[in-house]
């Protein structure tokens, strides 16, 4: 497969907007893992999941906190996770997932940005079979046969490794995230992972130029803008 991961968020600059945003989605999010799983942290794996990668985005600790202690007390809050399959321009295409307390406000919100950019919604399914649902793992090491090696010992089936600029990239099951951090930890003794993430990565990627690609930034800022958008999965080449 040999493929290097973008790691989205880090190149983001985070402005004022940016960070609320960012906050409001780990809020909703970890709201949501703990009013499903528990609010013990160490027994809800959604919830760990979470929470460390919301440290990592350098989420203040009492916004997690709060997140949390809102079920504790018995706050009720309804979120629901939807997924929308988008036609970009270009032949480009896109998945967002957002969480929402209102469907019909998301929906009415990403029809506005499609209406602005040539782009149209499409049905379930109709994207989603060009992506590779998959778990992300990244650390920095410089031997990629040796992480092979500890992963089949330990019966995690891999579904590819690579080497990028002295990191080992690791894809495999969405299911399997926290069993390949265990293994790589136990093994070398790492806990500083690069990436850590369950993720949509597209097949094949494709380049726009023009007024197609000029097109496809509106749209990603206008997506970006939607406060229930949580996350953006595309095919291009930026």
């Amino acid at each position: 497969m040999g493929r290097a991961y973008e790691v989205r968020k880090a190149s983001i600059q985070k402005t004022g907007a940016i960070k609320a945003k960012l906050y409001s989605m780990y809020a909703k999010e970890i709201y949501l893992a703990a009013k499903n799983g528990g609010v013990e942290i160490d027994s809800n794996i959604s919830l760990k999941r979470i929470v460390d990668k919301a440290k990592k985005d350098q989420v203040p600790s009492d916004i997690i906190k709060r997140a949390i202690d809102k079920v504790s007390n018995g706050v009720d809050e309804s979120y629901e996770s939807v997924r929308y399959e988008l036609f970009g321009p270009g032949g480009s295409t896109l998945i967002v997932d957002c969480l929402t307390d209102n469907v019909n406000r998301s929906v009415s919100n990403i029809r506005a940005a499609l209406n602005k950019t040539n782009s149209k919604l499409g049905v379930s399914g109709s994207v989603g079979y060009m992506y590779d649902n998959l778990s992300i793992v990244g650390f920095k090491y410089s031997n990629e046969e040796e992480v092979l090696e500890a992963l089949i010992e330990e019966g995690i089936e891999i579904i590819d490794i690579e080497l990028d600029d002295d990191n080992v990239i690791i894809y495999g099951s969405p299911t399997d995230l926290y069993a390949i951090k265990e293994t790589i930890y136990k093994k070398f003794n790492i806990t500083n992972f690069e990436i850590e993430e369950i993720s949509m990565l597209p097949k094949d990627k494709i380049n726009l130029d023009g007024e197609n690609l000029e097109d496809f930034t509106k749209l990603l800022s206008m997506l970006d803008d939607i406060e229930d958008v949580s996350q953006v999965y595309h095919n291009v080449n930026l």
